[in-house]
């Protein structure tokens, strides 16, 4: 049973980590938006944190109902897969809907030139843009944090039931808990990691003309991400 348990420990470490560190959606969302709105590293990562959390933490607790009451495993899996459907349809839907606003963002943000005419008839033009304007009207509502916390927790961790939970809890209940914990924390550390890593490496990106295209860039990798998951299952 010890030696069941540390195979499964294994392959819980190895599964939480290939399957966040090629699933790009597990972290382009964060490093997009990040970079578009301005997102300090400290709320980047806690935007991160609660988001692999709920991500993980549904199909825990979808595992754990579907293992109390004896619920097979087909069963288990075909809502797993409907709710995996369910969130790559809503990421590729509001990174359509970001698109779209960051190219409207975009065109009112063009830079363009005033004209100031002084009292003494003298005149001069200066660069203009209303990016700093508007900037706060969409700070003190954001709700896209909220909207990515939403499609994650919609998001199945498609492995962890079927191969590590049921599994697991043939052998005991603490053997369960254990196996999840660590298919848990390594998936989350790696979100948290690469998205730490690649924000910081960003920083370094040289985007001064394409600033203003920064939403509608984060809009369409958003978008991008569904597709992948949609059509090539990533």
């Amino acid at each position: 049973m010890l030696n069941e348990i540390t195979i499964l420990a294994f392959t819980a470490a190895s599964i939480g980590f290939f399957h966040t560190l090629f699933g790009p959606d597990h972290y382009l969302p964060f490093i997009m938006m990040s970079k578009a709105r301005n997102w300090k590293m400290r709320k980047t990562m806690l935007i991160t944190f609660l988001c692999g959390l709920g991500h993980v933490g549904s199909s825990i607790v979808l595992g754990f109902i579907g293992i109390s009451v004896g619920i097979a495993i087909s069963k288990i899996e075909m809502f797993e897969s409907f709710r995996g459907n369910m969130a790559a349809w809503a990421f590729i839907v509001f990174g359509f809907v970001y698109l779209v606003w960051g190219i409207r963002q975009a065109i009112r943000n063009k830079p363009h030139t005033h004209l100031h005419i002084h009292g003494d008839g003298s005149e001069h033009e200066h660069l203009h843009s209303h990016k700093k304007e508007h900037s706060h009207v969409h700070g003190k509502k954001n709700i896209t944090p909220w909207v990515l916390f939403t499609i994650f927790v919609l998001g199945p961790c498609e492995p962890l039931i079927p191969i590590l939970m049921y599994p697991s809890a043939k052998s005991s209940i603490s053997g369960l808990i254990f196996i999840t914990l660590i298919f848990a924390v390594v998936t989350i550390s790696t979100m948290m990691t690469v998205v730490y890593l690649a924000s910081l490496g960003y920083k370094f990106v040289p985007m001064k003309k394409m600033e203003r295209f920064s939403h509608a860039i984060a809009g369409f990798i958003i978008m991008f991400s569904g597709l992948g998951i949609q059509l090539l299952g990533l």
